[in-house]
């Protein structure tokens, strides 16, 4: 692709867009928003195709990166607004049922506070700041419990996650935290 190999776009695309489109669906659960980030994290990893480094990410990684980025931006730019509690609890539909079983497998084997702080930094797109006003816990304990969560959900794959590179990143921090 930094060679603007449109053939190294489309086999990017179809190696990795159900992957994309799931996780979307799951965080934005509006199929034209899904539809419009994903379409923005293809043309994003085509624009900087040439700032790729595969030393430091597979290039599905770098790919889910950027997607999480732009589905996270997605959901800073929407009003607030407030949510009835059959829209928290209502079930969102992925497109490969697949991988909404080995995320749903993975999630439900944690224990209910790690499960709460992932739903809430990975797919409401909370900071790590955020969670820990909103649970009241200290935030480094947020960032200790989430850290632990992820490897926990590593291990619940069967160690798949970490053949795949590095998690997606962690929600954004505010300030000089890390």
């Amino acid at each position: 692709m930094a060679q603007q190999d449109e053939d190294a776009l489309s086999e990017l695309h179809r190696r990795h867009a159900r992957l994309l489109y799931a996780l979307g669906q799951r965080m934005l659960r509006q199929r034209d928003d899904v539809e419009s980030c994903v379409q923005d994290a293809f043309m994003n990893a085509w624009k900087h195709a040439a700032r790729f480094d595969p030393t430091r990410a597979k290039a599905k990684t770098w790919l889910v990166s950027i997607a999480h980025h732009r589905f996270l931006q997605e959901l800073r730019d929407r009003p607030v607004t407030e949510l009835e509690i059959a829209d928290w609890d209502a079930p969102s539909s992925a497109p490969d049922p697949t991988d909404r079983l080995l995320a749903d497998r993975a999630v439900g084997g944690l224990e209910g506070s790690q499960r709460q702080l992932v739903e809430l930094a990975y797919y409401r797109g909370y900071s790590h700041s955020e969670l820990a006003q909103l649970t009241g816990l200290p935030l480094g304990t947020v960032k200790s419990r989430l850290r632990a969560a992820l490897d926990q959900m590593r291990a619940v794959l069967g160690g798949r996650a970490a053949q795949d590179g590095p998690p997606p990143p962690a929600p954004r921090t505010t300030g000089g935290e890390s």
